[in-house]
């Protein structure tokens, strides 16, 4: 089995905030063309997951813009911060191990370890493992959790849901591994954001902007997407990933967590009452999120519901790292999404007002087969 890795010599975040439980591909030329990669992988010809993108890096307007963005959002997300991590830690227990699904789900889960340290003393393990649509959970990156822990106290942690499609990935994976004599483990998503209506445990429901998806690596640790190829990939290795140690002199990975981090003081009370009205609610997934993209997918004619993208940060990917057909927003000013529309003028992508939208915005993909 390969072995884990740590910053920094893997990633640019602090050893003891996070683990990677993924097999070091930093030496092996991944990244095509966005134009090609979408072709070969809308052909059926590649997985999304066997290659990477080449990192769009945006201009300096728009990183401006992240800072403008963090300073503003960084009291909200500090506050779903600390509601979703209390709801853990008073419905799994106070020795839980934070998982998060890289990469997106690895900042969420180095600031839910930040409060329940700050906040409580506690101090939680954290490891990032890969998920791929299609392809389930890294598996060996389950064996080595069983081993290490209790399965039951793994808590597995994303960013945000869309329209769901990772919630009912997890679910059928963790499903099929138990099955096939691996250990059981809770498929509950612990999540930022749930504007899809996917999860019962969460910070909000709000569709807001989470400052880490405005950016790709180096929001995240400078690591790339997960890679499952199987000429890289062999029996007993982890998923792998890229190290961008080059992109370091552009790296804001540590200063959204510390920026957050500031806030958690500020947010406490607001964390209380936010708290008791999530404790209180309706939290049982409706799935609502993914009968809005169906009619979106139907609307628009689109061929799949995997061109059809939803809320703020998915809508920010398919702009930073997929070919973008169009935009579609409920609001045409909205703030939660100025950047994406920066991001569509510089990159000629037509932005549509749709008032009755369930999300703030969507991204939609072209379609080029």
């Amino acid at each position: 089995m390969t072995a884990p890795l740590v910053g920094p010599e893997f990633g640019s975040y602090a050893p003891d905030e996070v683990t990677w439980l993924l097999k070091d591909l930093s030496h092996v030329d991944l990244e095509a063309d966005v134009a090609l990669r979408e072709k070969r992988i809308q052909s059926g010809e590649a997985h999304y997951a066997e290659s990477l993108p080449i990192e769009y890096q945006p201009d300096a307007a728009y990183r401006e813009l992240f800072e403008t963005v963090l300073s503003e959002s960084a009291p909200r997300l500090a506050r779903a911060v600390g509601t979703v991590t209390d709801l853990v830690l008073a419905e799994r227990g106070s020795d839980v191990v934070l998982v998060s699904l890289a990469r997106a789900g690895t900042p969420v889960g180095i600031l839910m370890r930040r409060w329940a340290q700050h906040v409580h003393g506690l101090t939680l393990p954290h490891y990032a493992v890969s998920i791929v649509r299609g392809k389930g959970i890294d598996s060996v990156a389950l064996d080595y959790l069983a081993r290490h822990h209790d399965a039951s106290n793994i808590v597995f942690v994303d960013g945000w849901t869309g329209k769901g499609a990772i919630a009912r990935e997890l679910e059928a994976a963790l499903t099929e591994y138990h099955a096939a004599g691996g250990a059981e483990f809770n498929p509950d998503l612990a999540v930022l954001a749930d504007p899809g209506y996917c999860v019962r445990t969460y910070g909000t429901r709000d569709d807001f902007l989470i400052a880490s998806a405005c950016l790709n690596s180096t929001v995240s640790g400078l690591v790339s997407r997960t890679v499952l190829n199987d000429t890289l990939i062999g029996p007993g290795d982890f998923h792998g990933a890229k190290f961008y140690a080059d992109l370091a002199d552009v790296d804001v990975s540590n200063r959204l967590l510390d920026v957050v981090s500031a806030e958690f003081d500020n947010v406490r009370s607001d964390v209380a009452d936010s708290l008791a009205a999530v404790r209180a609610s309706d939290r049982t997934p409706t799935w609502a999120g993914w009968e809005s993209v169906e009619k979106v997918q139907a609307e628009y004619g689109i061929s799949t519901v995997n061109f059809v993208k939803p809320g703020v940060g998915e809508t920010t990917r398919v702009l930073l790292r997929r070919l973008p057909w169009k935009v579609l927003v409920r609001e045409s000013r909205a703030p939660e999404h100025a950047h994406i529309r920066l991001l569509a003028e510089a990159r000629g992508v037509p932005v549509e007002e749709v008032p009755d939208l369930a999300y703030s915005c969507v991204g939609l993909i072209k379609d080029i087969t």
